[in-house]
């Protein structure tokens, strides 16, 4: 199915945002998902089922000041 991350169309074989998560290689912490504009919290990756079209927005915490 094809989603965009971050504006980019991307084509993925994953039903949940965990599976994209791991296909993607996300960090296991400092890390926040939106899909269609709504925060995801990582205790819902597992059961959040991904859609045609879906829109996601991956951001990264970093440290600095």
């Amino acid at each position: 199915m094809k989603i965009k991350v971050n504006n980019k169309e991307i084509e993925t074989g994953a039903c949940h945002l965990q599976k994209l998560s791991q296909e993607l290689e996300l960090p296991p912490t400092g890390i926040a998902v939106a899909v269609n504009n709504r925060m995801i919290p990582r205790t819902e990756w597992e059961q959040f089922v991904l859609n045609e079209n879906d829109e996601l927005v991956i951001i990264k915490a970093v440290c600095g000041g």
